[in-house]
């Protein structure tokens, strides 16, 4: 009996020298470990946090901001986990190979996502328009109302809602009509050939003038332009604020053609002249 209970006291007392020894050897691993999480963690947020701020500051669009604040964050966050395993004593080669194949597996089956992705990047990066400008891209026309990760929001003038993937998006060219403050605005008038040109000229330049939404401090253009099958074309070109463009066009062409009936300048419309030959017509008339 005194065996027995002699040999239970010497198990008992090398499984506590194992104990000790254990703790002795990966107690600090763990605790350094322990560290190395926490404060990779704070590091994380506060490197996602500053990403933030220069984000905001550059007005990207807090949708997009949000989105790379998740990746930042998400990215260090799994390299502290490793840095933590691999203090331990764990072996993260094998791991990082497992990530490495899983990702790999999911950009495969996710490259339609991955390159609208990379598209809203590019856009991030390049910023060939902004929330509220007007644009024309991937076949349509409207205001961008937000730019999102994977796609980017239109409103097209008659207020329907177009949702395009950014990879159709930045696919083809990217007409942008609110990028500069001033646009000019290309008109096409045709008047009569009996019409006095220099009297044209003078009503055209007369109703621009009357107008204080255009710019007249900017090179104002009316000029012959074309003598057609019909009329006698001016070019008439004049900047206005871009916001002002569509309005002042309208207005402008019924100003114009109130202009040139008051002063009894014709607009002609396509017509033909049939000349019949005499001699012709007596005998076509004499063979039936």
């Amino acid at each position: 009996m005194d065996n027995l209970i002699s040999g239970g006291v010497d198990n008992i007392s090398v499984f506590v020298q194992q104990l000790i020894a254990f703790g002795t050897t990966y107690g600090l691993k763990l605790v350094g470990a322990l560290l190395i999480f926490f404060i990779g963690r704070w590091a994380a947020g506060l490197a996602a946090n500053l990403a933030d701020k220069y984000m905001l500051k550059a007005n990207l669009d807090k949708t997009v901001v949000t989105f790379l604040h998740n990746v930042i964050y998400s990215v260090l966050i799994a390299f502290v986990i490793i840095a933590a395993l691999s203090k331990v004593g764990i072996q993260t080669a094998s791991f990082v190979a497992v990530l490495g194949a899983a990702g790999l597996a999911i950009g495969l089956a996710l490259q339609g996502s991955l390159s609208n992705f990379a598209a809203g990047v590019l856009m991030i990066i390049f910023r060939p328009f902004k929330e509220g400008d007007f644009v024309e891209a991937g076949g349509v026309s409207g205001i961008v109302e937000k730019i999102m990760v994977f796609s980017t929001q239109f409103r097209t003038p008659d207020n329907k809602r177009v949702i395009l993937p950014n990879s159709a998006v930045t696919g083809g060219s990217i007409v942008n009509y609110s990028a500069n403050p001033t646009r000019r605005i290309d008109m096409t008038i045709g008047v009569s050939y009996d019409a006095d040109l220099k009297q044209v000229r003078q009503v055209l330049s007369d109703a621009i003038a009357t107008d204080d939404r255009i710019l007249l401090d900017q090179d104002v253009t009316i000029a012959v332009a074309e003598l057609a099958d019909s009329s006698v074309n001016f070019a008439v070109r004049f900047w206005v604020q871009t916001g002002d463009y569509w309005p002042v066009y309208f207005d402008m062409l019924e100003s114009i053609k109130i202009a040139l009936d008051a002063n009894n300048i014709g607009i002609p419309y396509p017509q033909l002249d049939l000349h019949m030959d005499p001699v012709k017509m007596a005998e076509a008339q004499a063979v039936n």
